[in-house]
């Protein structure tokens, strides 16, 4: 298992990892498996979504800000409950294809680690299977 290291610099940010990712895959060798991809935060969260345009990512971070808004009289004492529900509906791991040592991923697709009570420091767990 490889562990990756984030800073963000924003309390919500989506922050694209897929070339952190397509690394950790070439140095294991791998030739056909899967990566999972894991966040052990829950306030953080882990996703595949268009890479090409940085405002898909805004639209998501603006939506997901709207549906779910800070400080809106919850009842978790740390003033981060919003973080914590954006990270349920989001989710705290995927898994990605490895085929002849490549990333199965869309022509648009990228992988997103996604802050929702930064800046922190945070920590993305990779583990390949091969299969």
């Amino acid at each position: 298992m490889k562990v990756i290291e984030i800073s963000t610099s924003k309390r919500i940010e989506m922050i694209d990892i897929t070339s952190h990712i397509r690394r950790v895959v070439k140095e294991s060798n791998v030739r056909d498996g899967i990566v999972v991809v894991y966040v052990p935060h829950t306030t953080a969260g882990i996703t595949i979504n268009e890479n090409a345009d940085p405002s898909v990512a805004k639209d998501i971070e603006n939506t997901l800000s709207r549906l779910v808004p800070a400080g809106k009289g919850y009842l978790h004492m740390e003033g981060n409950a919003d973080s914590h529900i954006k990270s349920t509906i989001v989710g705290s791991s995927i898994n990605v294809i490895i085929e002849n040592g490549e990333l199965i991923l869309g022509t648009w697709q990228g992988i997103f680690f996604c802050e929702f009570d930064g800046p922190r420091r945070r920590k993305v767990y990779v583990k390949i299977i091969e299969g």
